[in-house]
């Protein structure tokens, strides 16, 4: 059962490696309905839609994985970087707040913070 249960998202990471976008974006659409409340499937989603360069679209992924886990840096630095693409300063400001406070170490954070509270 649980392999089963396991399998949709481990297509969607075979196609995503594949390159083949399309498809794992059409498979995603089909179980989105079923996964919405997973992190992972949501975190997938929006990468794929990252890697095609569709920030608006990942955007609500990365928002629903990290409401699923709000303490997933990498959820957080993905968000940051789609907030960038958009041109959404005060909320990418707002990640890296975020991911420093969870990560007080992290210096690609506290430096892109630095550059953007500067601009």
């Amino acid at each position: 059962m649980v392999g089963l249960f396991k399998y949709p998202k481990r297509e969607l990471r075979k196609l995503l490696k594949k390159g083949e976008y399309d498809k794992a974006i059409a498979l995603g659409k089909s179980l989105e309905s079923e996964y919405s409340e997973d992190h992972d499937f949501m975190f997938i989603m929006g990468s794929i839609f990252f890697i095609v360069d569709d920030a608006k679209k990942a955007l609500p992924y990365f928002e629903k994985a990290f409401q699923l886990d709000k303490k997933d840096i990498e959820t957080l630095t993905l968000k940051t970087n789609v907030h960038l693409a958009l041109q959404q300063k005060a909320e990418a400001i707002d990640c890296c707040e975020r991911i420093i406070d969870l990560d007080p170490k992290n210096s690609e954070a506290q430096e892109l913070l630095d550059k953007l509270e500067s601009l």
